[in-house]
């Protein structure tokens, strides 16, 4: 796909919509996820490393984050996600998946202990 910013509009008789993407047209793919699962609250993984310090792709999660909550209508938090990709792995590993053949499910399933995490979090302090 060639690389650009996109523009779509939906025009109406009484409004004109008009989005516009980055040049790999992501913000466009993030807006269209809101507006359809309308979250109420937004999470991003901050990767660290084991003695807590920010690892270098921490700045990144959190331009991110920082994106996100200019995107969105609810709060973005940033959580630390470390191991949530070694126990995602571990987890397809030992459900019979091909960590080979399942490498894109990984990204995936570390966002789902993302949730677990800030989920028992959030039960402990209730």
């Amino acid at each position: 796909m060639q690389r650009g910013r996109r523009i779509a509009f939906d025009y109406g008789d009484v409004r004109i919509g008009v989005a516009v993407c980055d040049p790999d047209g992501i913000l466009a793919q993030i807006s269209q996820i809101l507006a359809e699962y309308e979250p109420i609250h937004i999470y991003v993984g901050k990767p660290s490393h084991m003695d807590g310090r920010d690892s270098e792709s921490a700045a990144k999660a959190s331009t991110f984050a920082k994106m996100l909550s200019e995107l969105a209508t609810c709060p973005v938090t940033l959580v630390d996600e470390r191991l949530s990709t070694v126990t995602a792995t571990r987890n397809l590993r030992d459900s019979g998946v091909n960590i080979k053949d399942a490498r894109a499910s990984i990204d995936q399933a570390a966002a789902v202990e993302i949730l677990k995490l800030k989920r028992t979090k959030d039960e402990n302090f209730q």
